[in-house]
């Protein structure tokens, strides 16, 4: 059973998807004439921000003064999220981009690029998660889970690469407690997410000395609409109540995108506080 996380379709759309028309160019147009400022001098790019953890990260960026390009595959939820964002929607750049799609990555990022000169942030949210044993999965899964989860990061971090370098930026990787530890049930995700921190601690020691840190998160259940959909295939119970919240996981990103430049968090591992596993 395939499920997708929040992921994501372009600021140059296919020819198959909505257009946000007069409201995207508007957006656009301010930016680049410079009546949008970001306060911290951020200009960030998230991945999977239609919901969950990746919108909590970009909410919480642009009510800290960032302009934010909100990247993922669903409209409704673009739409959804932006309507929520009062007082700091105007910081909120949607854009559609479906990571399972080569073209459209290549497109976000070169639209990332001549549309917000300057991005400073990038945080990979975006994933699909499916369950399954090495038996019995299908493999058509395993490569999805690995088209998205690896593949979208590795190629969309090396577009960026030289406009980070520029900025002396900072690159997030949001993983899971999969990427370290792997489970029954969880082959292919678990190594699509141990594949993304090989991505990651490469990345941190071929950049660190140009000035750009490299953090993988490593969040434990998350009370989001894709662990509602995991845990049902599952066949455990949901209980958000017990569950890390996606604020509780965007707070810390944000706490480690502060810190003194003269130090840098390299992983974190967050879980709920009760423990059901």
């Amino acid at each position: 059973m395939s499920l997708t996380a929040g992921t994501n379709d372009t600021l140059s759309r296919p020819s198959e998807c909505p257009d946000y028309g007069e409201h995207r160019m508007n957006v656009d147009t301010n930016f680049r004439s410079g009546e949008m400022s970001s306060q911290k001098g951020w200009i960030a790019a998230v991945t999977g921000a239609g919901s969950g953890i990746g919108k909590a990260i970009a909410f919480k960026l642009a009510m800290d003064g960032a302009i934010v390009a909100m990247v993922d595959k669903s409209l409704p939820s673009l739409e959804a999220a932006r309507k929520e964002a009062e007082g700091f929607r105007d910081r909120l750049i949607p854009i559609m981009a479906d990571l399972e799609k080569d073209k459209d990555i290549q497109s976000l990022a070169a639209n990332l690029v001549s549309d917000l000169k300057g991005i400073s942030i990038l945080v990979h949210c975006a994933g699909v998660f499916s369950s399954g044993d090495v038996e019995t999965a299908s493999v058509d899964d395993f490569d999805l889970q690995y088209r998205v989860n690896v593949r979208a990061a590795y190629i969309l971090t090396q577009a960026l690469l030289p406009t980070l370098k520029a900025q002396r930026g900072q690159v997030v990787f949001i993983n899971s407690s999969s990427g370290l530890r792997a489970k029954a049930g969880t082959t292919g995700y678990s190594a699509s997410k141990h594949a993304l921190k090989a991505i990651a601690d490469a990345l941190r020691e071929e950049v660190n000395q140009e000035g750009i840190r490299v953090t993988s998160v490593y969040p434990g259940r998350t009370a989001t609409p894709m662990q509602s959909k995991i845990s049902k295939s599952m066949g455990v119970p949901y209980i958000p109540e017990v569950l890390l919240k996606p604020e509780d996981v965007a707070q810390i990103v944000i706490d480690a995108l502060k810190l003194n430049r003269t130090a840098e968090i390299t992983d974190i591992l967050v879980r709920p506080a009760a423990k059901n596993d």
